[in-house]
C-alpha cells in the first residue's frame, strides 16, 4: 500500500513538473514558430495557427537575418562582450576567493568586508561617474569599456560566492597537500579548482546570462558600432516597428544562446546548488 502511495505521489509530481515545463517552454516555442512565418502570415493570425498550416513555416527569415548587417554585427558584439566578461570574472573571482579563504595576509578580513559591502551598491549609482571616467580614458562607446564595467560590478558577488564555497573545503585536505610539498598555485589548480567546479560553473552561467541579456549598461556605454543584440533589437523595433520577419528570428537567436548555455552546464549547475544546500 505504501509503495502504491509513493508511486502515485511520484506520478503526480512528475506530471506537475511536465506541466510546468510545458508552460515555461510555450513562449520559446511561440517565438520560434513566429520566426519561421512571414510578416503576412503573422498579421493574419497568431503563431498557433501554424499547426493547422505548417506549409507557412520556412527559414527565409533567418536568411534575411544573416543579411541584416546591424543584427549580425550586434550578435558578434554580444559574444565579444559576454565571453570575455564571464572568463575574467570567473578567473579573478576564483583567485581572490581562494586567497580570502585560505591565505593569511594583512588586512584580509577588512578587504573582504569591503568586497561584501560593494554588493549593496546599485549599478545605477556608478553609471554616470564611470561613464565620465571612461570618456577621459577613451573607453566610452567601446567593447572593452562595456566589458570592464561588467567585470567591475560582477566581481563582488563572484568573490563572495567562491570564497564561501572554498572556505567549506576540508582544511585537512589542503594541509596534507602542503605537507606533500605542493605550492599554493599547484594546490589551487590541481585541488581547489576541481573540487570547486560546480560552484564555478554556476557562477559562469549566472554571469553569462546576466551580461548576455543586459540592456541598461549597453545603452549607456556602447555606441552604434559596439552595441549588443539587446540594444540593436530595441533600436530596430523603435525604427521600423513592423519588421517582425527580422525581429522574431533575432529575438529567438538572442534567447536560444543563453538557454543552450544553461542546458550545456546544467549538470554542474545542479551540483553547485545541491552542494550549497547541503553546506
Amino acid at each position: 500500500m505504501n509503495a502504491v502511495r509513493r508511486g502515485l505521489g511520484n506520478a503526480v509530481v512528475q506530471a506537475f513538473l511536465v506541466v510546468i515545463g510545458l508552460v515555461w517552454m510555450t513562449p520559446l516555442a511561440g517565438l520560434f514558430l513566429s520566426s519561421l512565418r512571414s510578416a503576412e502570415d503573422t498579421a493574419e493570425g497568431g503563431w498557433w495557427t501554424a499547426f493547422a498550416a505548417p506549409g507557412q513555416l520556412s527559414f527565409d527569415n533567418y536568411s534575411a537575418l544573416l543579411q541584416n548587417a546591424g543584427i549580425t554585427r550586434a550578435f558578434w558584439n554580444t559574444v565579444l562582450i559576454s565571453v570575455p566578461t564571464t572568463v575574467l570574472v570567473v578567473v579573478v573571482a576564483a583567485l581572490a576567493g581562494y586567497a580570502f579563504a585560505w591565505l593569511d595576509f594583512p588586512g584580509r578580513d577588512t578587504v573582504f568586508l569591503v568586497v561584501v559591502a560593494l554588493l549593496v551598491v546599485p549599478v545605477q549609482i556608478g553609471l554616470l561617474p564611470v561613464a565620465k571616467l571612461f570618456g577621459e580614458l577613451g573607453l566610452f562607446g567601446t567593447i572593452p569599456g562595456v566589458v570592464l564595467f561588467h567585470v567591475a560590478y560582477g566581481l563582488p558577488f563572484a568573490v563572495f560566492l567562491l570564497r564561501n564555497y572554498f572556505a567549506e573545503m576540508p582544511k585537512e585536505m589542503l594541509e596534507a597537500a602542503r605537507m606533500d610539498g605542493g605550492s599554493e598555485w599547484r594546490i589551487f589548480t590541481r585541488l581547489v579548482l576541481p573540487v570547486g567546479r560546480p560552484a564555478i560553473a554556476s557562477l559562469a552561467i549566472f554571469q553569462f546570462l546576466w551580461v548576455w541579456n543586459d540592456m541598461l549598461v549597453a545603452l549607456l556605454f556602447a555606441d552604434s558600432s559596439s552595441q549588443p543584440l539587446t540594444v540593436e533589437l530595441q533600436s530596430q523595433i523603435r525604427q521600423f516597428g513592423s519588421n517582425i520577419d527580422v525581429l522574431a528570428p533575432g529575438a529567438f537567436l538572442s534567447l536560444i544562446v543563453p538557454v543552450a548555455v544553461f542546458f550545456a552546464f546544467q549538470r554542474h549547475f545542479v551540483q553547485g546548488v545541491m552542494a550549497g544546500s547541503v553546506k
